[in-house]
């Protein structure tokens, strides 16, 4: 089984009473998670069931909590022990929570379970499950794991990470940065030998996402409508986003399209940032840019430009280590990333000595302490005051 970087932490949760709730897109890796956590189990009062099948979730349909019980102990289960009890998929069953609750405040019982919406989880997990579980996110995988997952040695990687481009490091994987960059980070679709089988896997999540997570949590009909906005959403990645006039564009009202990027972005397929500013006010008034999930599914769903996708991968590396805004004036000056509220980071794929002086000023202009050049090809005369993108995580 191949590791995640989020795995020692969820295998430190393992040990805590808490539901331990894993939520993500849909093909992330959370059925692998689930499995690894219940191998670290010392004992074998556990259980495994997946709830895409249909017998399973008929287990949780039942009509009391005693013939649950019965059920699960016909599975296998003894509940005058401590015990393990994993689930994936949960969505597939809206009653479960208040079972989960039954069960855990009655007896000794570990539940891990997954879900593929945050939308879902969140609302429904919020007030029946409070003060009994703790929530972790997965997302594809970062260049890290790619490498890997690849089967790559990354120590000389590691040490040289966030530091400033070092021509060694940048020679050994800039090849793999450029296929991460064009696949993305679904474990699948590294894995997969073949351009046509990478590509078809990522049509395969993207309809998947659709036709069923979106299906299952929307409380609205889902059309062409959704699948044309998200096209739309795609082709302006990393751009302002104004809801007014995409929803003239669609021939929606605004109401319903900021409905539809609520449910996109509480289904982790986008993330839409916030400008920075010393001021709360003003930051809630002014509009956000959308980013997409990952990569490999921004450049099925749309033609952009090698520089789009290298922003939003920058984006998506910064998003897993803090808090990241954007700053841009009325006038249109403009600094790609604010991270963490103290760094100024402006994303170049050919980075020069000029753009460092401009980022340097206008960072200085707002009192932010840092800055982060990011590039990802050295530039021809010799610039090596940036951080090569591959690096940051």
């Amino acid at each position: 089984m191949l590791p995640r970087r989020i795995f020692p932490e969820l295998e430190e949760h393992l040990n805590q009473r808490y539901i331990t709730v894993i939520t993500g897109m849909r093909r992330v890796g959370k059925s692998t998670a689930l499995k690894y956590l219940l191998e670290k189990v010392p004992h074998e009062n556990k259980l495994y069931l997946d709830l895409e099948r249909v017998e399973n979730r008929f287990i949780f349909q039942q009509l009391t909590y005693k013939d649950v019980q019965i059920d699960l102990e016909i599975q296998g289960i003894d509940f005058s022990k401590p015990s393990v009890i994993a689930l994936d998929e949960i969505q597939l069953v809206p009653e479960i929570t208040s079972i989960l609750k039954y069960f855990y405040d009655t007896y000794p019982v570990k539940f891990l379970v997954t879900g593929s919406s945050s939308f879902y989880l969140r609302n429904r997990f919020s007030e029946s499950l409070a003060g009994r579980k703790h929530i972790f996110e997965m997302y594809p995988l970062d260049f890290l794991e790619f490498l890997q997952f690849r089967d790559e040695d990354t120590v000389v990687l590691e040490r040289f990470a966030f530091q400033p481009y070092q021509q060694g490091v940048y020679l050994k994987f800039k090849d793999l940065y450029e296929e991460y960059l064009r696949y993305g980070g679904f474990p699948e679709v590294v894995l997969a030998q073949h351009e046509k089988e990478k590509t078809r896997t990522l049509k395969d999540v993207i309809n998947a996402y659709i036709d069923l997570d979106i299906r299952l949590v929307a409380d609205f009909e889902v059309s062409g409508v959704l699948y044309k906005l998200i096209r739309m959403l795609a082709a302006r990645a990393g751009s302002l986003l104004e809801v007014s006039k995409i929803a003239a564009i669609l021939g929606i009202d605004r109401t319903k399209t900021a409905g539809y990027l609520e449910l996109l972005e509480k289904t982790y397929f986008i993330h839409a940032i916030s400008p920075f500013s010393r001021s709360v006010d003003k930051e809630i008034s002014k509009r956000k840019k959308v980013y997409f999930a990952d990569v490999g599914i921004l450049q099925q769903l749309a033609q952009v430009s090698g520089g789009q996708v290298f922003e939003n991968q920058v984006f998506l590396q910064l998003m897993k280590l803090g808090e990241v805004n954007y700053y841009q004036k009325k006038t249109g000056q403009e600094i790609d990333f604010i991270f963490k509220q103290q760094t100024a980071c402006e994303v170049k794929e050919t980075p020069h000595a000029g753009d460092l002086a401009v980022l340097r000023n206008r960072a200085n202009s707002l009192g932010l302490p840092e800055t982060l050049l990011a590039g990802k090809h050295p530039p021809g005369d010799g610039f090596k005051d940036f951080v090569w993108a591959g690096s940051i995580f």
